[in-house]
């Protein structure tokens, strides 16, 4: 039964039999025939045939939530039972949002310290790619925003609070200032991330709210093409305060804390909601919860469900 709810998700993933079956290793007629075998097991029709892959019936999108939660558990279990023969191994999958992939190191690095036996998986993946990316079972971790855009039915350990800074050269218009506003902020021309990012969608609403309109002259989904193109002094752009801290600015760049309002985030990991948690999940909650304490010792960090 497990490996036709595998095949399941890899065609949920996938939305093609070809790549779905490439994805678990078998042919295409032995993934058609095992997710025909569930619907006979269940009684009902699972997925629109036709000449090529169409969707879920409703009956199918509820057998994928539930073959999300035994795979889930059944991947969990092994792994919990593996580190009792073996220690804390394996590979973990972790997703970040672009403005939090510096910091991942500092989760990273003192757990492979502790663990040298467990190899990493970094991601760079939008927030809402992340949510989707644990319902899949594809990442085993996401580091992602908690307090602005729903996250779904996750554990989730609050790391640090996200301000924002004007990164520009220190000969610019703005460059001798000690703060800035949105309104200040907003005249100047910005390099910033692409729409799909949520950052994206915060720096612009308060830009928005500031009364004026985002028309940024430079967009990527990448913070290493935005901070390689403000080291040059020709650019500025909106990044987090932990950003330019973590990747070292250079003496021509400064970076200004914006306010009028001075907004924070709240930007933390995430896992899947599943008790007992695998050995490895369970280490890095622990790090992570470590990291918040190193990053303010007045607040230590708590999970919220």
């Amino acid at each position: 039964m497990l490996d036709k709810l595998d095949f399941l998700l890899a065609l949920a993933q996938e939305r093609h039999f070809g790549r779905a079956a490439e994805a678990c290793g078998v042919t295409q007629p032995t993934l058609s025939a095992g997710v025909k075998q569930l619907e006979d097991v269940l009684g009902v029709r699972l997925v629109e045939r036709g000449s090529r892959f169409h969707g879920f019936t409703p009956e199918g999108e509820r057998t994928l939530e539930w073959a999300r939660r035994i795979v889930g558990d059944a991947r969990a279990m092994r792994q919990d039972i593996d580190a009792l023969k073996r220690g804390v191994v394996g590979h973990l999958r972790i997703a970040a949002i672009p403005t939090a992939l510096p910091m991942v190191a500092q989760l990273t690095t003192p757990y492979r310290a502790h663990h040298p036996d467990v190899r990493f998986t970094i991601l760079s993946r939008t927030s809402l790619e992340i949510g989707t990316a644990l319902d899949n079972l594809e990442i085993d971790a996401g580091v992602t925003y908690l307090d602005n855009e729903p996250i779904g039915r996750v554990s989730a350990v609050p790391i640090w609070r996200e301000g924002y800074r004007l990164l520009t050269a220190a000969d610019s218009a703005l460059g001798d200032r000690e703060t800035v506003t949105w309104r200040d902020v907003g005249r100047v021309p910005l390099c910033l991330l692409t729409p799909d990012m949520q950052n994206r969608r915060i720096v612009e609403g308060l830009l928005r709210e500031a009364g004026v309109a985002p028309a940024p002259t430079l967009e990527s989904d990448s913070t290493v093409v935005l901070f390689a193109h403000v080291r040059t002094g020709a650019w500025a752009s909106i990044m987090p305060q932990t950003f330019g801290e973590t990747m070292g600015l250079p003496d021509n760049i400064r970076s200004i804390p914006i306010v009028d309002p001075e907004v924070v985030h709240t930007v933390g990991l995430v896992v899947p909601h599943r008790e007992p948690m695998t050995p490895a999940t369970k280490v890095l909650v622990a790090e992570a919860k470590a990291l918040a304490a190193r990053l303010d010792p007045a607040r230590r960090a708590i999970e919220v469900a």
